[in-house]
């Protein structure tokens, strides 16, 4: 837990995510992703100088016989409100829109019912669990397959929702997250989509995972390039200087 809170920290921190009065709310897809955010951000409570409120959110599609009945166990134990938003998006896309590539429509609907969903909690954030892989891929593909310099920002804002978007995993990587899930008893729900690990980005991790075994560092070499070239709000942070002791050496 101590190391995942030091990635969160330093994110919130340098970035600025959480202010005092906050009310967040975590899109909890049932992933490891967003469970481990849900847990740091509830128990990084407890010692934040800034005070800031949790509410859990899962968006379900529709698919049936997902159960997010451990995942409401699991909020009640680290005292968290949890709040199922039902939908048809499974049948919007896969049965009405027929959608040959369903992904893009389908992120859309999620994420306007999460952003409803926010708002009727009376939340002013929101936070979501993509981490520094997910930055260096989405990076990687809009240049391969858009042509452009860019990505998700660390931290936005919807004007026309009044919402803030965070992103506090943004330093953990996807081993880290592993590991962390690896130690702790996190209620994992498996995502029953037919699209689930078809999709391009699976095709660029694997890219960028066989990459890393012959240029060691290199995604972490792309992460440094996207924050010196302030692609969407990334940017170097300066290590803060320490503070001065108003005690005299007694040497």
């Amino acid at each position: 837990m101590r190391r995942m809170l030091s990635f969160v920290r330093r994110a919130v921190d340098d970035y600025e995510m959480i202010e005092e009065g906050d009310r967040i709310a975590v899109g909890v897809s049932g992933g490891k992703d967003s469970l481990v955010l849900l847990e740091t951000l509830a128990e990084m409570r407890r010692f934040y100088p800034k005070h800031y409120e949790v509410v859990a959110i899962t968006v379900d599609m529709g698919f049936e016989g997902m159960d997010y009945s451990q995942v409401e166990e699991f909020c009640r134990r680290i005292n968290v409100k949890y709040v199922v938003e039902r939908t048809d998006i499974a049948k919007i896309v896969f049965d009405i829109r027929k959608e040959p590539n369903p992904c893009s429509l389908c992120a859309k609907l999620r994420r306007g019912s999460l952003h409803s969903a926010a708002q009727a909690e009376n939340c002013n954030k929101v936070a979501l669990g993509h981490h520094f892989d997910d930055a260096v891929e989405t990076f990687m593909m809009n240049m391969f397959f858009e042509g452009r310099l860019g990505c998700f920002s660390p931290k936005s804002y919807l004007s026309n929702r009044k919402l803030g978007l965070i992103r506090p995993l943004l330093y953990a990587t996807e081993k880290d997250v592993q590991y962390f899930v690896n130690r702790r008893s996190l209620p994992i729900v498996t995502s029953l989509c037919p699209e689930d690990h078809a999709t391009e980005r699976e095709n660029m991790k694997k890219l960028l995972s066989d990459l890393e075994k012959s240029n060691k560092g290199i995604k972490h070499r792309i992460f440094n390039a996207m924050c010196k070239g302030e692609i969407d709000g990334f940017r170097l942070i300066a290590p803060k200087p320490r503070e001065k002791s108003d005690k005299k050496s007694n040497g």
